[in-house]
């Protein structure tokens, strides 16, 4: 009878091998994953509205600044929108409190620095934040729009932080509930003021707003083409909206219609103006907007004397410059045209969800309906001469603006920052004082046992 075989037991070093295996093949994916991560992010592959993760920490680590102010900016070139009207105040700031922008995803960075001149710089991780708060005189933090990621700056204490936001607005979102998270909001006028007092809750906003004016509004009116006799109507209807509650776009239930009538009317030329964010939630208002936009470049290339053009990405206050007449919905847009003293009409929300609180601007301004779309040419031509409705819209504009005196907004503002940096000083010395006065040794007699106690004899 023959034995078994020797059962084969394999050598030690096969051993380490085979157990290596799954460890080796785990980091070469995670490295193949990494590579795939870095491949998308240095490519034209990722979403602009993804932040792509290609921080300046490296730089940061050696680089010393003398910025006291800090505008941190978390969004991607689809929210360049938000700061661009601020660049020009920004760079005023920047001569007397030195300024730097702090963001979050490269490619906006990289345009925020070649279209403001202001020094830029991308973070991908906030702890970055702590370490320039320890080496650079940063005192104040402010923000041009409510976007989560402003949170995790909000966490350090050491900066007074301030919302400027992007524009104001009759919107729901002006009054939302992020704003208690700030030291203070700058706002343009007692209307912001107004606004937050009657309808946010728990907040103090008297005590909590400061009223700058608006800087974006400043400058000359633009010369105004007679061409052919025609009168420039602005179109600009807002984006879809975050929520059921902002729905106030006219794109989808005016937009078709208005431009049609406008384009047909000869007594218009019009200038189509969408929103930078329109489609980013409801694709079919990208569509239509893609439409519209096929419309006008058509009626413009069909006949060039017109002047039919469609504006994208440019100042928001040139197109208001440029206008005779604004046709907007309810949004920031319409107040800051208020600055030009013509004519607009602002459309009535079709969507019930939309939350439409009653205002002075709203209570005055022509309003835009849609069973008034079969003669709109007929209707927007009246209001140029309708001295009423002028004369009203002129009555609530310092109301919703401040103070409109040339070059005032701006300098408010350079004070405004100079206070909270004086501010964010005295908190400092403060606190400072505090701990230095909990970490104090106790006095000897303090040491001792009963030593702060009375004696009774028995």
């Amino acid at each position: 009878m023959s034995k078994p075989a020797p059962k084969r037991t394999a050598k030690p070093a096969v051993k380490a091998a085979q157990a290596a295996i799954p460890q080796f093949t785990g980091l070469v994916t995670r490295k193949m994953v990494k590579a795939g991560i870095w491949t998308v992010r240095h490519s034209r592959l990722l979403p602009k509205s993804i932040p792509d993760g290609r921080g300046d920490e490296r730089q940061l680590a050696k680089t010393q600044s003398d910025a006291q102010v800090m505008v941190f900016f978390a969004d991607t070139v689809v929210g360049l929108y938000q700061i661009r009207p601020w660049y020009q105040a920004l760079r005023e700031l920047d001569r007397v409190h030195p300024v730097v922008v702090i963001g979050t995803d490269s490619r906006a960075v990289k345009a925020i620095r070649a279209e403001s001149g202001l020094r830029a710089y991308t973070i991908t991780h906030y702890s970055t934040v702590d370490g320039l708060i320890q080496r650079w005189p940063l005192r104040l933090a402010l923000y041009c729009n409510h976007n989560a990621p402003n949170f995790s700056i909000l966490s350090f204490p050491q900066l007074v932080h301030v919302s400027i936001m992007h524009g104001d607005s009759d919107k729901i979102v002006s009054i939302s509930g992020q704003t208690k998270a700030y030291d203070f909001t700058f706002v343009p006028g007692q209307a912001a003021i107004d606004r937050l007092a009657a309808y946010l809750p728990l907040f103090d906003a008297a005590s909590r707003c400061i009223a700058i004016g608006r800087p974006q509004v400043a400058g000359p009116a633009a010369t105004q083409d007679p061409q052919d006799g025609r009168r420039t109507v602005l179109y600009a209807p807002t984006w879809e909206g975050g929520t059921a509650t902002a729905a106030y776009s006219s794109l989808e239930a005016y937009g078709p219609r208005l431009v049609r009538a406008l384009l047909d009317d000869p007594r218009f030329r019009l200038l189509y103006r969408p929103h930078p964010l329109t489609g980013t939630r409801l694709s079919r208002f990208g569509d239509l907007n893609q439409h519209l936009r096929g419309l006008v470049e058509d009626a413009a290339a069909a006949l060039p004397q017109a002047g039919h053009r469609v504006s994208l990405g440019g100042p928001a206050m040139a197109d208001l410059w440029q206008a005779d007449l604004l046709v907007s919905d309810v949004g920031s847009l319409a107040i800051d045209y208020l600055v030009t003293g013509r004519p607009l009409a602002i459309t009535v929300p079709t969507d019930p969800a939309a939350v439409v609180a009653p205002t002075k601007l709203l209570a005055v301004a022509p309003r835009l309906e849609l069973d008034q779309l079969d003669s709109v040419g007929d209707y927007l031509g009246g209001l140029f001469d309708n001295q009423t409705v002028a004369a009203a819209l002129a009555g609530v504009a310092e109301y919703y603006l401040g103070d409109l005196t040339p070059g005032a907004a701006t300098s408010n503002f350079i004070a405004a920052c100079g206070r909270m940096i004086e501010l964010c000083e005295a908190n400092r010395a403060e606190v400072a004082s505090r701990l230095a006065a909990a970490s104090a040794p106790a006095s000897a007699e303090a040491q001792v046992p009963g030593a702060d106690r009375t004696e009774v004899e028995p």
